[in-house]
């Protein structure tokens, strides 16, 4: 099953993302700019083979809802996340705002 719904922060609109695997559960939320993420994201891989991207985006591990995830503090982030103040330990509502 997947799950599709806006977020509203701070008066800033977010789409957040919900899809249920077998034994697992991806979670993102994200705008036009960056997303976070479950601990699914493979944060290395964007920032080395796709680096040129330069991706905004964070990972909390050990989240299972969008709640938690907006809540938990980012186990990693990307280096184009670095440049925008967004760094290991920011919540990931303090990292979605950092991408007005």
């Amino acid at each position: 099953m997947i799950s599709l719904a806006p977020i509203v922060i701070d008066g800033h609109m977010f789409t957040a993302v919900t899809v249920q695997l077998p034994k697992t559960t991806l979670l993102t939320v994200s705008n036009d700019l960056g997303y976070i993420m479950c601990g699914a994201l493979d944060v290395e891989l964007l920032n080395t083979k796709l680096s040129d991207r330069g991706i905004i985006a964070g990972r909390a591990v050990g989240v299972k809802t969008i709640e938690q995830l907006l809540k938990a503090p980012l186990e990693s982030v990307t280096i184009a996340a670095e440049k925008l103040g967004i760094y290991k330990g920011t919540t990931g509502e303090q990292a979605l705002l950092k991408m007005i």
